[in-house]
């Protein structure tokens, strides 16, 4: 059976938390796995790593809609053995850099009915027993990282990126009245090389394709990535508490470790 159900702007948000968070604010973890390749326009697609992630969030209720606190870490792998690198030799220049990994904190959004893009909206499909929805996040700002001010670890001076979700849920229980619809997605982006790899405006991009899931709990994390966070940054176990702005990403990360040398 395909079908395409449809809602108002409150059905499809309190649907979408149940689905990627909890709706009461319960704390939520979601993993995933899969790998990032490269292309330039004489060159590849080249397999460059593997990735692993997890995000750890609540969803609290504020008028008109929810806030979504999370923070999210995540590894490069070498795309055969899949052990966690800490450097790596870049194929495209020849050199040796040294890895930095994904530590952002926090990673926190506002979903309201009437957002400032209109009212908000979750695309569905029911594919028989599973209705499947998308979030297609296409964005364009001033980058952190000015191509002038650091030539080789930027692209330059807008961040462009596509980052396209798929959740995966049980229309059963997406019909009943639980606070928490377990869920299974897929995740590709595309974007910019990063900062770390030091390819600066080179043509080309990454594109990472990553599947995962919610989880029971913490626990459930793959050991190597757990033991990942244990040692480096044991808060990443737990959602913030707080509202906190603005987000970290690679970029910004990169940015923050480099004012030493600007």
């Amino acid at each position: 059976m395909i079908g395409y159900p449809t809602g108002g702007p409150a059905d499809d948000l309190r649907d979408l938390i149940r689905v990627r968070a909890c709706a009461d604010g319960t704390e939520t973890v979601v993993w995933w796995t899969g790998d990032v390749y490269g292309w330039q326009p004489d060159d590849g697609p080249r397999h460059l790593f593997g990735f692993e992630g997890v995000n750890v969030g609540r969803a609290r209720a504020v008028p008109g809609g929810y806030e979504l606190l999370t923070r999210e870490a995540a590894a490069y792998l070498d795309p055969r053995t899949r052990e966690i690198l800490q450097t790596w030799d870049n194929p495209l220049t020849g050199r040796s850099v040294e890895v930095m990994h994904v530590w952002n904190d926090p990673a926190n959004q506002r979903w309201q009915e009437q957002g400032r893009f209109g009212p908000f909206r979750a695309p569905r499909v029911q594919i028989g027993d599973q209705v499947v929805f998308n979030v297609d996040v296409l964005l364009a700002y001033p980058s952190p990282l000015p191509a002038a001010e650091f030539p080789d670890h930027s692209a330059g001076d807008i961040y462009r990126a596509m980052e396209l979700f798929q959740f995966f849920a049980p229309a059963a229980e997406l019909a009943s009245e639980a606070g928490s619809v377990p869920c299974a997605l897929s995740w590709t982006r595309v974007s910019p090389w990063l900062p770390w790899m030091e390819l600066g405006a080179r043509p080309g991009a990454l594109v990472y394709h990553c599947r995962g899931a919610k989880l029971g709990g913490w626990d459930e994390v793959p050991d190597r990535l757990r033991e990942h966070v244990a040692a480096q940054a044991p808060a990443f176990a737990h959602a913030p508490q707080e509202w906190s702005e603005p987000n970290e990403t690679s970029w910004t990360a990169f940015r923050k470790r480099s004012s030493g040398h600007h």
